[in-house]
């Protein structure tokens, strides 16, 4: 049967949450996808009402219904310990699993405790598991059964940097600073005292610094060291959206041009990587509700300080966005499907 011809049912399980409720966003508007939305809490009557719910079936989350249902892909947008719960029961359902969490981006058992403070309660699948920046990862992504979609931070991050590493034009001895700045939605739906509204309105605040849990995401993406980055994450008091200015010594680069000119080359074939003019930058509302990743650089010759930004939406390119990215891969549809 050809591809086109078919729509294929896919599950949804958080789609209480915010990065649920952008999967099904986008998801209706697919035209090769039906969601079926998965409730895998025997409580889900008292949990917080669904932000879109407008008509689409619901099923209990569990392997009887990825056979019922007929479903080829189980996004999870849902914390880490539910992801590692529940994976390997789609998994044997006979479901492919796109993990929105962190729960099997690390690779090791002993990463995950390090970074999550937590023990892995799943680590058979932590060698099987895909990592999902398809800029980087496309070769392997459409045989995967289980992706690990990539953190919010770490996706702008890699994007930005890996580049530069690659062509091998960053003074490692002076450092790479990643100045990281996210809206509230990054934090989830859960309440806390630390995103609500009175502590976030008007304010602006660090948290985790130097040891935030995707600091290992980039690190073994653009394949620097710990040594090399400093981190800072940032809580700013908007909805959605991430952006990250980054900075470092150049070398062997002659001006901005050839700055610019090394990411138009990486990227000149990627659909979700915009690259700006020079003395452009982007700001979060050319993201909002994208799929995309924007990128602006500058470079002082003369003295070698460089400053890329780069911005994306934490909900889209961030989390589901990418997550129907890889999707789309996974399925043989095309990769922008659904997302532009």
């Amino acid at each position: 049967m050809n591809i086109y011809s078919m729509k294929h049912r896919v599950g949804i399980v958080g789609f209480r949450g915010y990065s649920g409720a952008e999967l099904i966003r986008i998801l209706e508007r697919h035209p090769f996808v039906e969601p079926v939305l998965l409730e895998h809490r025997s409580d889900s009557g008292e949990r917080p009402r669904p932000l879109n719910r407008p008509g689409i079936p619901t099923a209990p989350c569990s392997p009887e219904s990825v056979r019922s249902e007929s479903l080829a892909v189980v996004f999870l947008a849902t914390p880490a310990e539910v992801s590692m719960e529940l994976a390997p029961k789609l998994l044997d359902g006979g479901a492919r699993v796109v993990d929105i969490s962190g729960a099997f981006r690390l690779g090791t058992a002993d990463n995950y405790l390090r970074w999550y403070k937590e023990k892995h309660t799943a680590p058979a699948l932590l060698s099987e598991a895909v990592y999902g920046l398809p800029e980087f990862c496309r070769g392997r992504i459409p045989a995967a059964r289980l992706i690990a979609n990539p953190g919010c931070y770490p996706t702008a991050a890699n994007l930005a940097i890996q580049p530069l590493i690659a062509a091998s034009v960053v003074d490692l001895s002076a450092g790479i600073v990643c100045d990281a700045k996210s809206g509230v939605s990054g934090a989830g739906r859960k309440p806390s005292l630390t995103t609500s509204f009175c502590e976030v309105a008007d304010n602006f605040s660090a948290y985790s610094v130097l040891d935030h849990r995707h600091v290992p995401e980039i690190l073994m993406t653009s394949g620097i060291e710990e040594r090399d980055l400093s981190f800072t994450a940032q809580l700013l008091p908007l909805e959605r959206g991430i952006l990250e200015t980054i900075y470092f010594r150049a070398r062997g680069l002659g001006s901005a041009q050839e700055l610019l000119d090394l990411y138009r080359q990486r990227y000149q074939q990627e659909p979700f990587i915009r690259l700006y003019a020079l003395g452009q930058f982007p700001d979060l509302h050319a993201v909002r509700y994208t799929n995309y990743c924007d990128i602006g650089v500058k470079l002082d010759a003369a003295t070698g300080r460089a400053v890329v930004v780069a911005a994306i939406d934490n909900l889209g390119k961030g989390a589901a966005g990418q997550a129907v990215q890889n999707m789309n891969l996974m399925l043989g549809l095309p990769e922008t499907e659904g997302l532009l």
